[in-house]
């Protein structure tokens, strides 16, 4: 009689994975194709290994085959080049890169702006075979934020056409006082520069020195021209400009405090300014700069009742007030601004 040996095995776990395998590189190979983006595989010395049909159609190729073999470069105006080369090594190091920015170029010469995200592919040691990314057509983007670029440009020029009539009006009622506003915004927004503050910030600086006298329209002109001293009645009035002003102000959603620090402009640290008695740092900092630059340059500028200060006889008077009047740090930046610096008003 004769028998029959052998040894049987279960290959259901092995044909499960096989199974799972195909339909992971299926479901792969659907998104591959189907993406709106460029996508595809190079080696690692960035010729391409595979690209789907959009990187055929978008780029104007009659056969996705015609970019297997093709170097990656040839896709990149020349003068990115440098930068896909040192991007090429960060990516080998960090295995991913994301949104890096280039000019690609179409088979047929024409530019656009691209952003490319990839990724390294490890072989089973773990040691880098190939690159996989993706490039995403950003044209539109730019040209959305080119037009938005444009339109905030449009904008700001309304403000500061806005702020500058503005400026103007108030100074048409004090003849003496012409120029004054300019002059403090731009001693406020020297001071600001030098402690540290942001373009941004200038803005906010530069606005409410443009407006800090807006409350004056409040003030009879005969008290603003009176060449006398004026009476404590008189006094009381001019010292309604900084809530008058705020009033006007606070309703307009500037991108900065500038109502705030225009009502407080003439407070002071030691809480004697008005109209809130305000002291220390309840006192804004851009307020602090405005005061002393609304100071300086009122003192050396002449006035009906009085001559102008001598440059130098006003940087002794506020310096003699830093650290009571007037926020010592600022100070100090104003005799610098001065006495090292050169600044003169314009």
């Amino acid at each position: 009689m004769e028998y029959l040996s052998g040894v049987f095995f279960d290959i259901s776990e092995p044909k499960r994975a096989e199974a799972a395998l195909k339909e992971s590189e299926e479901r792969f190979r659907v998104l591959f194709e189907s993406s709106p983006d460029v996508v595809g595989q190079v080696d690692l010395d960035l010729n391409f290994i595979v690209v789907n049909q959009m990187a055929q159609s978008f780029l104007g190729y009659e056969r996705a085959a015609e970019l297997i073999g093709q170097s990656f470069l040839d896709l990149v105006d020349p003068s990115d080049h440098p930068r896909v080369l040192a991007d090429a090594r960060k990516l080998l190091e960090a295995g991913v890169i994301r949104n890096i920015e280039y000019t690609f170029l179409k088979k047929d010469g024409t530019p656009f702006p691209g952003e490319l995200s990839a990724s390294v592919n490890l072989d089973l040691a773990g040691n880098p075979q190939a690159f996989t990314g993706a490039i995403r057509d950003i044209t539109a983007r730019r040209r959305a934020e080119e037009a938005l670029k444009e339109s905030l440009e449009k904008l700001h020029r309304a403000l500061d056409g806005t702020v500058s009539a503005l400026a103007a009006t108030i100074e048409t009622r004090d003849p003496y006082t012409a120029g004054h506003q300019r002059r403090v915004a731009q001693l406020a927004c020297a001071l600001a520069r030098e402690l540290g503050f942001s373009e941004d910030q200038l803005q906010s600086i530069q606005v409410s020195g443009f407006l800090h006298d807006i409350g004056k329209i409040a003030v009879p002109a005969e008290i603003l021209n009176k060449p006398g001293k004026i009476s404590e009645h008189e006094f009381s009035m001019i010292k309604t400009h900084p809530q008058v002003g705020y009033e006007v102000l606070k309703g307009i959603e500037f991108p900065w405090p500038v109502a705030l620090t225009i009502l407080q402009h003439h407070e002071r640290l030691n809480g004697s300014g008005y109209p809130h008695g305000l002291s220390q740092e309840d006192i804004l900092l851009e307020a602090r700069i405005l005061a002393v630059a609304d100071v300086m340059e009122a003192m050396v500028s002449h006035r009906p009742y009085r001559p102008a200060l001598l440059v130098n006889q006003a940087l002794e008077e506020i310096s003699q007030h830093r650290g009571i009047l007037y926020d010592p740090e600022v100070v100090e930046v104003c005799l610098q601004l001065f006495t090292e610096k050169g600044f003169e008003f314009q």
